[in-house]
């Protein structure tokens, strides 16, 4: 698993990218009450905003980690999304994207050095 400095996880599935936020960044939103997903099919580009999260504090985007296109989302979060509170490192998954280059993943941080980035 790596993570990004604005609070993603990005795992790797087969040939796909999975997509969420850390419990870090959950935690730091207070219960969610809404999360608007992105259309499937859809091709972003790293830094696009792609889902748009609404907790009793405040309003989040999520931006794309790396380019790609938008391969499967998680339906049932937008149903129920206090998942994210509850699992934000399993079932509360945002999206899975398909990328070009595998590589760009090295760039991002270990689980170790994310929880030094986080103190």
């Amino acid at each position: 698993m790596k993570f990004t400095e604005e609070h993603e996880w990005l795992r790797i599935e087969d040939d796909l990218v999975v997509v969420g936020i850390t419990e870090h960044a959950a935690t730091s939103l207070g219960d969610v009450v809404f999360v608007e997903l992105p259309d499937e099919g859809q091709t972003v580009s790293k830094d696009d905003e792609v889902v748009v999260i609404e907790s009793v504090k405040a309003a989040s985007d999520i931006l794309a980690p790396l380019d790609g296109e938008i391969v499967e989302v998680n339906g049932p979060l937008a149903e129920d999304p206090g998942k994210v509170n509850e699992d934000p490192l399993g079932d509360a998954w945002f999206f899975k994207m398909k990328i070009e280059d595998m590589s760009a993943l090295d760039d991002f941080m270990s689980e170790a050095e994310y929880k030094n980035h986080v103190g």
